[in-house]
């Protein structure tokens, strides 16, 4: 069975259009990790050098992490979320095949896409809030950081929905990675 057919001959433009969404989804987790880490790793190495060198530091390089840390979270669960590799038990989907297997993918997508829903709508309070809180050094407002959870939990949902679309369509997502698939 090919990954990128699921045994069904040539894909369709539909599914193309889906693993094409979804790797967008793990390109944007890939590119905000890639900047919060690097960012991180300069702020603390440059303080490090100014504490040793100058006798003090910088002063904002302690909050930035409070701003960086959550979206580096936020792209490892949408990068995850992505490529089918979170945490899970398959001892169910391993022991059913064909239509029953599908079945179940439909409701395990289902559910991730109430729970992420979910907590995308109880974050709304916490988003609120977060306005009308600053970094004290940088002045910078914690909604920079928490607005995280919208980005993490709305693309997960968006990729539970896919997941969907790709069963609807005779994909097994349980068995496919999208490592193959790419923006190229």
């Amino acid at each position: 069975m090919s990954p990128e057919t699921g045994g069904k001959g040539q894909s369709s433009p539909f599914l193309t259009l889906v693993r094409g969404a979804i790797a967008l989804l793990d390109w944007s987790g890939r590119l905000i990790v890639g900047v919060c880490l690097t960012a991180m790793f300069a702020a603390l190495l440059v303080n490090v050098i100014l504490r040793y060198a100058a006798g003090s530091g910088i002063s904002w390089a302690y909050e930035i992490h409070a701003i960086l840390l959550p979206w580096l979270v936020a792209g490892g669960l949408v990068i995850a979320s992505a490529k089918g590799r979170n945490i899970a038990v398959s001892l169910l989907s391993d022991m059913l095949s064909g239509r029953a297997r599908l079945v179940l993918n439909i409701f395990i997508q289902a559910a991730i896409l109430i729970i992420t829903a979910s907590v995308l709508w109880s974050s709304h309070p916490i988003l609120k809030a977060s306005q009308f809180q600053t970094l004290s050094t940088l002045g910078i407002k914690q909604i920079w950081g928490y607005s995280s959870i919208a980005y993490s939990f709305g693309a997960m949902s968006l990729i539970a929905f896919l997941g969907i679309l790709r069963t609807l369509a005779g994909e097994d997502v349980a068995d496919l990675a999208l490592e193959d698939t790419s923006l190229s």
